[in-house]
């Protein structure tokens, strides 16, 4: 299993899904994926929502993030196997 930018994906990573569209429609941790199927595999439990405080030095914009990702190429989903 692996993700887009072909880094090994293991259950219990904290994971974001990127849709169609190219927006965020999930961030949480991966559960329930089987080895061998990089496609509709497992599922996202999603992080509680516990109340952060925010230092802007440490975060980006999702649309700043999505542009680095754009930069790299990643995105747009990759052809089917």
């Amino acid at each position: 299993m692996h993700y887009r930018n072909g880094r090994e994906a293991k259950n219990g990573d904290t994971i974001i899904q990127i849709g169609f569209d190219g927006k965020i429609n999930a961030i949480g941790v991966l559960y329930n994926a089987t080895p061998g199927n990089d496609y509709c595999n497992g599922s996202i439990a999603p992080v509680q929502n516990i109340p952060t405080g925010a230092c802007m030095v440490d975060c980006l914009h999702v649309d700043d993030l999505m542009a680095l990702l754009a930069e790299k190429g990643l995105d747009k989903r990759p052809e089917g196997k």
